[in-house]
């Protein structure tokens, strides 16, 4: 005589009394053949994928500093106009000085030479 546990038992019995597996503990054999990545291959992986965005970010700084680069040189050039430009005003300035000195001592001298009338003394605006 079996006692229900004993048959469950005995129904269960595969190869020398080892148990077969249980219904919810089944795994499908592509589960079983599925290759479990190893910690240095986690790492690996996780290396590569910060890697992949370092050198992106690398080229986008590249990009910028390229771009900045560019605005340095337009800066530049826009200074060197306007230093130009400053130096050509400077000189027509010193020009004018010069001209102005020249034309007060032209009517000064013309003023002494004429009949004795005062000439009347006009004072360039100031710069």
């Amino acid at each position: 005589m079996t006692t229900p546990k004993y048959y469950g038992w005995w129904s269960k019995r595969v190869n020398d009394n080892i148990p077969g597996p249980r219904e919810e503990c089944v795994r499908s054999i592509e589960e079983h053949l599925q290759v479990v990545p190893s910690e240095l291959e986690i790492i690996k992986q996780d290396f590569e994928k910060r890697s992949s965005e370092l050198g992106k970010k690398i080229e986008r700084l590249e990009e910028e500093k390229m771009r900045l680069g560019l605005d340095v040189d337009i800066h530049k050039l826009e200074a060197e106009k306007l230093r130009k430009g400053k130096n050509k005003a400077e000189e027509d300035l010193d020009s004018l000085k010069t001209d102005y000195k020249k034309l007060r001592l032209l009517i000064r001298t013309a003023g002494v030479e004429s009949s004795g009338s005062r000439v009347r003394k006009v004072t360039p605006p100031v710069p």
